[in-house]
């Protein structure tokens, strides 16, 4: 008799496995892409899809819902981003609850509809249906791999250096900072928020962009990684999906993971360790990537405007860990993958 496993025990990403791997045994037909997006025919054609459900993913009492709209278009296109696609077609379906209006998803699509002109989008269909447990979004959304480069998780190879886009970690302590305020006001007269001068992990949580900017001055430059993924549950569950994919290994510094200054002030405002945001934290959007040695090196001025360098790949055999600032190693560890790391 096989043990008995429990969803808490797989995480996530292993429960995903655990469906293929029971697919398989059942005859049926089925493929887990390692990768954002999945390539659909010889075309290159691209598609990916995501999932917001009300008081998992977003909290209305606190999310804007045009805001809303945008975020999840953009979570859509990092998707497609990091297969280095151009998104085109999009396809949005709705739970709604009794306790919305046509003035509420009035608002939620006028976000989708200020993505799609950011971003190049074009609305193909618009699915609603009612719900008993609240605002329920879907959103599916195909693009062209650019210029034939379709890049995955699986290319890293021995010694490319492992580099992030933007900055990691504001996007959680915005969301801490909105619990916080929503907690204060639940248990006092107050009827305004204090969110102080933070503006800028509120906007990372409530509007982040996806980062269109990156794949063009790589495909402007012809720079090519071997290996590419989104950044959207966190750094390390990211970095061990291309690792896990690429068969290696890898090493990264504490010390160079970029952590925006005022991400490190709301961190010290909120008592809550940058370095956990930065690595366990989610939607970032930024994009992870590695680079041949000798291409980093030959264009770290041009990439160091929008990437930082914060590690290398090694050997599987040398495991995924970090170096930590009194220079010791630790196991790089994502709560995503549950169990199937430890």
């Amino acid at each position: 008799m096989s043990e008995t496993r429990s969803l808490s025990d797989l995480g996530r990403f292993g429960l995903t496995e655990y469906i293929f791997e029971k697919c398989r045994k059942a005859g049926a037909s089925g493929r887990n892409s390692d990768d954002d997006a999945i390539l659909l025919t010889e075309e290159e054609t691209l598609s990916t899809s995501v999932l917001f459900l009300e008081g998992i993913n977003f909290d209305l009492i606190y999310t804007p819902l045009q805001h809303l709209g945008y975020k999840v278009i953009t979570a859509a296109v990092t998707n497609i981003l990091a297969m280095n696609g151009r998104p085109s077609g999009l396809s949005v379906s709705l739970g709604i609850s009794n306790k919305l209006n046509l003035q509420m998803i009035e608002q939620l699509m006028d976000g989708v509809f200020s993505a799609c002109r950011h971003y190049g989008v074009s609305l193909e269909a618009f699915k609603p249906a009612p719900s008993l447990t609240g605002l329920t979004i879907a959103a599916t959304l195909t693009g062209k791999v650019r210029d034939g480069a379709q890049y995955k998780r699986s290319g890293a190879q021995e010694t490319d250096v492992i580099c992030v886009s933007g900055d990691l970690g504001a996007a959680l302590l915005g969301l801490h900072l909105l619990e916080r305020e929503k907690k204060v006001l639940k248990s006092s007269d107050s009827q305004q928020p204090e969110f102080g001068d933070n503006d800028y992990v509120l906007r990372r949580q409530l509007k982040p962009e996806a980062r269109v900017d990156v794949i063009e001055k790589l495909t402007e430059r012809g720079i090519k990684p071997t290996a590419m993924t989104a950044v959207t549950e966190g750094l390390a569950t990211s970095l061990l999906l291309l690792c896990r994919a690429s068969d290696k290994g890898c090493r990264i510094y504490e010390s160079k993971l970029p952590i925006h200054q005022k991400t490190l002030k709301a961190s010290s405002e909120l008592n809550y360790n940058p370095l956990i945001a930065a690595l366990n934290g989610g939607e970032d959007y930024e994009l992870l990537l590695t680079l041949p040695l000798k291409v980093y090196e030959a264009e770290s001025s041009f990439v160091s405007g929008f990437l930082t360098p914060i590690g290398y790949i090694n050997e599987a055999s040398k495991a995924c860990r970090m170096i930590i600032t009194s220079n010791e190693e630790t196991d790089l560890k994502s709560p995503g993958w549950g169990k199937l790391y430890q």
